[in-house]
């Protein structure tokens, strides 16, 4: 094999490389994913959004059904408004409740709706009523550590 064919092969494969880094960068970023079709958008306010993110996912039944938008501190209400571009396919009940959840035990943050019953269906524009704030880890740990103190002091 001569030297212009082996150089051909090796900036091949940089190439081929450099392709699949740029397409994972894009993949973790959530940037490749484009609207295939029409979207809406909903509000939410919570207390705590913990470390949700602008471009996470919102999903309904483990679907990907919109991604977050925005999100903004409300001074009036002290609270964390969310706005999401819903794709137009799904439509959802006006009592539907919204949650942060996390994906694994330490994986990204993302908005789940869990559909209610209602026959009115919420409008583009519209805000989610009902929603539960992110878990927030640290508060649990110092919430088990201060009962368990309490339980100690109770015993003497």
């Amino acid at each position: 094999m001569n030297r212009t064919v082996l150089d051909l092969w090796v900036g091949f494969f940089v190439a081929l490389g450099l392709a699949a880094v740029l397409f994972l960068a894009l993949k973790v970023g959530n940037l490749s994913s484009a609207h295939l079709s029409e979207t809406y958008v909903l509000q939410a306010k919570f207390d705590n959004i913990g470390g949700l993110k602008v471009r996470g996912p919102v999903r309904s039944a483990g679907v990907l059904v919109g991604r977050i938008s925005d999100i903004r501190f409300d001074p009036e209400s002290y609270q964390a408004q969310v706005t999401m571009n819903i794709d137009g396919r799904y439509r959802f009940p006006r009592d539907t409740f919204a949650s942060i959840y996390t994906a694994g035990l330490l994986g990204e943050q993302y908005i789940g709706f869990d559909v209610g019953g209602d026959e009115k269906m919420l409008q583009p524009g519209d805000s989610v009523k009902m929603t539960q704030s992110a878990v927030v880890l640290e508060k649990l740990i110092s919430q088990f550590l201060f009962n368990k103190a309490a339980e100690g002091q109770d015993s003497k």
